[in-house]
């Protein structure tokens, strides 16, 4: 029987070498594979106007969200995935030192494609969903990128 790589190890190297989240100061945590959170604060960087912030960083974050979702699931199959498309709905401005918690679920996964969903929730405004999102995620092999290595060895088993 395979070993199943130990996801915890390889979310923690993802978080090591995700110098996206780590630019825009975000965090992840995996509830359990195809199940994530990811928090980030509005810092002045992320303002388009006077203390409200650019809806790009929403989309980051949702695409980020959606994907560590997909990701989380496909690490157990040593996968990788990357984005085919996704979809953001903004429903409500983000402002400065706001702090954000996105919510990312797999809604289905296939042998090509993942499909997953999210929305972002600001708790200081009584947890109001600022955006809703939905995205489309090509599965393949880690062995088509360098990541495989990091799969395949024993510190990750």
């Amino acid at each position: 029987m395979t070993p199943t790589p130990d996801t915890a190890a390889l979310l923690a190297i993802y978080n090591q070498i995700n110098q996206y989240g780590r630019a825009n100061g975000m965090e992840l945590l995996v509830q359990h594979p195809g199940d994530v959170r990811y928090t980030m604060t509005i810092r002045d960087e992320h303002l388009s106007s006077p203390g409200t912030c650019h809806g790009g960083v929403l989309a980051g974050l949702m695409d980020a969200t959606l994907g560590a979702a997909a990701l989380s699931l496909a690490f157990t199959t040593e996968e990788l995935v990357s984005t085919v498309e996704f979809k953001i709905n903004y429903l409500h401005p983000v402002h400065l030192h706001d702090q954000l918690v996105a919510h990312g679920l797999v809604e289905h996964h296939g042998k090509t494609l993942v499909v997953s969903s999210a929305f972002i929730t600001c708790p200081a405004r009584d947890n109001l969903v600022v955006a809703r999102g939905m995205g489309t995620f090509n599965r393949y092999p880690a062995s088509k990128r360098d990541f495989h290595t990091l799969l395949s060895s024993e510190a990750v088993r």
